[in-house]
């Protein structure tokens, strides 16, 4: 529990956010408020944004926010759920596809468009994973997917022989660093970057993809990044 939170008062109820449906509606406009705003700051400002600036931004007081949300866990799960469900939805897909290596590249290329459009959802993927069983269970079915993509684009012989699962952590992790590096243009950094890895991914005997269009970058911002204030 972090500071913040141990200064909340803890009451007799049992946390609301396990059962929504049986909300009063001015409980359940509440909950809604706070969920809405949460999205909202973690996309723009990471999931380390504080509680309390979650309860500005959403018009409510911090009781009102803990009876809904007793953790800052229990509403990290409840936003990215619908997030980690696309991503097992993303990976179903590519496995439709025919194609050995398009369905890879499909799936790579989706799941860093959304780091790329979520900052928050990056940060808890790579860093600080939800927990809950919903998101266990859709984490399961994209890391199993994931892996048969693997492993039909490498008996294709489409993918190099010594790319690995662990890679794809990888390819997360920096992608997430680019988004970081350069939010104002994420989207764009993100799909040449992943074009490049892409590229490095394949074998001889696959057709090479264009890049995506370079991006103008301030290099000096990045070697050189301006002190905190």
């Amino acid at each position: 529990m972090t500071a913040e939170e141990s200064q909340i008062p803890v009451e007799g109820a049992p946390s609301e956010a396990e059962a929504p449906a049986a909300l009063r509606a001015d409980a359940r406009e509440n909950r809604h408020k706070i969920l809405d705003a949460a999205r909202r700051l973690f996309a723009t400002k990471g999931i380390d944004v504080p509680m309390s600036a979650i309860a500005r931004e959403a018009g409510v007081g911090m009781a009102t926010l803990y009876r809904r949300f007793l953790t800052r866990q229990e509403l990290l799960t409840e936003v990215f759920a619908d997030q980690f469900a696309q991503c097992a939805a993303i990976v179903e897909a590519a496995l439709a596809d025919p194609d050995a290596w398009r369905g890879l590249r499909t799936a790579v290329e989706g799941l860093t468009a959304m780091q790329a459009q979520d900052h928050g959802f990056s940060a808890a993927f790579v860093e600080q994973l939800p927990q809950g069983a919903m998101v266990e269970e859709k984490l399961r079915q994209g890391v199993i997917g994931f892996k048969q993509l693997i492993q039909r684009a490498q008996k294709s012989g489409q993918l190099r022989r010594d790319f690995t699962f662990d890679d794809l952590a990888l390819v997360l992790m920096a992608n997430s660093g680019v988004v970081q590096h350069a939010p104002e243009s994420a989207a764009a950094t993100s799909r040449r970057l992943v074009g490049y890895l892409l590229d490095a991914f394949r074998t001889d005997g696959t057709a090479r993809q264009p890049l995506p269009p370079p991006v103008p970058t301030d290099l000096s911002q990045v070697a050189f990044p301006p002190a905190p204030r």
